[in-house]
Parts: C-alpha cells; structure tokens; sequence
C-alpha cells in the first residue's frame, strides 16, 4: 500500500516552512531556503504519492511552475478562503504549514489558477505591468491637479501631458513655489508615462502571436489593450464551465443571497448582488468595454442597452448586462476561434450560439 503525503508550505522570501502530514498526523517538518533545489530535495525525499499546497503569493507562480512536476497535485490556495481558520489560535510559520496541510487532506482548499505556459506567463506579467503604471501615472496626474487646485488653478490637459507646453504656463504663475513643486511632481509623471508606454509597446507586440486576439479587436468596444488584458488573466476559455462563472470572476456577475422566512414561513427573497471577490483589473477591462460600445456608433450591445434601457431598465443594470453579453461572446468565440456575427446574437442565446465563421 503506498504511502500518501500532504504537504502545506509557508512561503517566505528567504525560507519555506513545510509540514508533511500522513494518516492525519504531521510525521516532518523541514525549514528550507526558498529555492527550487532545496524544496526538490525534499520532495524527492519522500517514496509515496504526494499532494502539496502553498498559498497564493508573489512567489506561487514561480515554485507552481517548477515544482508541479515533482507532485501528484499541486495547488496554489487561495488566503481569503483559510484566513478564519489560519488566525484561530497561535500564529507562527510552523503552525501555518500544519494547517495547511491539514485543509489539504480534507479538500477543503480553493485553488488559485496558475499558467504552466511560460510565454503566457511573460504576456501577464507585461500587461500586470502596464496597469501598475498607468495607475501611477494617474496618481500623479492627480497631484499635479491637487496642487494646482490648493492656489485655486485648473491646469490645462495639454500643459499637464506634454512637456513642451508647460514652459509658457509656468512663466505665467504668480507663486514661484507652485512652480517648483510642479517641476518635481512632472517628474515622476513623465518616468511613469513613458514606463507605461514601453510596457505597452511589449505586451502589443508579444500579442501579435494569437489569433483570437485581433479577432476581439474587431468588437465594439474591444481595442488592443483590453483583448489582451482579458486574454493574459484568463489564459484559456476552459477554466471555467459554466459562463455564470466566468461573469463572476470578472466581477459582472450576479451571487445570490437568501436566509430565513417571512411572518407567514415564506422563504425571503433571494437578494442578487454584485460579488465582492472579482479580478479588479478584468471587471474594469469589460465594464470599460461595455462603456465604449455603448458610446460608440450603431452596433449590436449599444442597440442592446437603448432597448432595455426603453424598457424600464435602469442604466447600471443595462450596462452590467452589455457587459455580461460582451464577455459571453468573447468567451464563444475563444473557445471556437470564429468571428462574431452580430446578425445571430441574441441576449438570450449561450456563447456557443452568438459565433459564427
């Protein structure tokens, strides 16, 4: 009979802290350096089946992808799941790796997604990369205002963006100080402005490689950065089975709530509400899509919206709904490579049925 090993890893920086359970009781502990060479040595130590989980992390992708050979399972759990148990009682390194190990043998881990395709995985990083930056770059877009608006000011767009414009305003200030802090903020714009558009650069042409992506492009609402946004966090069509869930991970979605009875011993009714847990930077990607396509001209979704929105709907619904739809035909028509035919989508009609060739 061969021998099964649970695992549970409490990853550092500098040192991996591993418990090994067998038949419900922790038979090892190891404190290794956080390597790839020191983790394999241990698991190649141990003769038997051996399942291993570690939280999700800055350095779960890594020790996934280069250590998922060395396993029968490896899964990268998700922290918010394990946060009520993990904070009960004492808390040290130790102690963590136990009950990770124990929440693995009893199933009770939700697993994070992890790529084992190392050119997808430079593609995420790149587009990860590009949001940093630009949301550092509107940061200090926002000082600049800020401080513009302390001295009762309103730059103008072109001054605050273009460096070559900025010389004749700042002449025209009565308080040289402003001046001078506006210099130093213009700085850290500008660093992060061309970061940005580097990162930009990369990710645009490492996305040349995938069909589906120029054929998002095509869509209403989908330019460059989104297709690929979309395309680098989801990675593969098949994650998920059904497309309610593909609507909450992107934070469209709607989670239903109910408890209790009413006076006469009626269940409530169920309250439908936006999930909390959602990808942020993919909710923003497809709600931004849903925007633009009902900003644009004349296509299928903004048609969509106009006619739910006559009929009674109010605005944020309809435009979760556009956003539920886009993401249904995207997921469609990854999962087929074919192009989107308008003529042939319905709100009511499956991904499936919303492509044609």
């Amino acid at each position: 009979m061969s021998t099964t090993y649970y695992i549970g890893a409490d990853v550092h920086s500098n040192s991996i802290e591993m418990a090994i359970q067998n038949r419900k009781k922790i038979v090892k502990r190891y404190t290794i350096p956080a390597s790839i060479s020191a983790a394999s040595q241990v698991l190649d130590s141990l003769q038997g089946k051996k399942h291993m989980a570690i939280e999700e992390g800055p350095m779960a992708g890594w020790l996934y992808r280069n250590l998922r050979q060395k396993v029968d399972s490896f899964v990268v759990a998700d922290p918010r799941r394990n946060k009520l148990i993990s904070s009960d009682g004492d808390h040290d390194d130790k102690i963590d790796s136990a009950k990770l190990a124990l929440l693995l043998a009893g199933g009770y881990l939700r697993e994070v997604y992890h790529s084992d395709d190392d050119r997808r995985v430079e593609l995420k990083h790149w587009v990860g990369l590009y949001h940093d930056r630009i949301r550092d770059a509107v940061r200090n877009i926002n000082k600049i205002r800020a401080r513009c608006r302390m001295h009762g000011l309103t730059i103008p767009r072109k001054v605050l963006r273009q460096p070559e414009h900025r010389a004749a305003w700042l002449s025209k200030l009565k308080n040289p100080v402003l001046g001078k802090q506006l210099l130093m903020l213009w700085i850290g714009y500008d660093a992060t402005a061309q970061q940005a558009h580097i990162a930009k650069q990369h990710l645009i042409n490492l996305s040349k490689k995938y069909l589906i992506i120029r054929l998002w492009k095509n869509l209403a609402g989908i330019g460059v950065i989104r297709a690929v946004t979309i395309f680098a966090f989801l990675d593969t069509p098949w994650r998920f089975k059904k497309k309610n869930k593909l609507w909450k991970y992107c934070g469209v979605g709607l989670q239903r709530t109910a408890s209790g009875t009413d006076k006469k011993g009626k269940p409530k009714p169920a309250r439908l509400q936006l999930p909390w847990a959602s990808n942020r930077i993919l909710k923003n990607a497809i709600l931004g899509a849903a925007l633009s396509a009902i900003n644009q001209k004349q296509n299928t979704f903004k048609s969509d919206y106009e006619r739910m929105v006559q009929n009674g709907i109010i605005p944020s619904n309809a435009r979760h709904t556009v956003a539920r739809k886009i993401l249904t035909v995207m997921w469609g028509m990854w999962k087929r490579s074919y192009q989107f035919d308008p003529a042939i989508a319905t709100l009511s009609k499956p991904a499936e049925q919303c492509v044609c060739m």
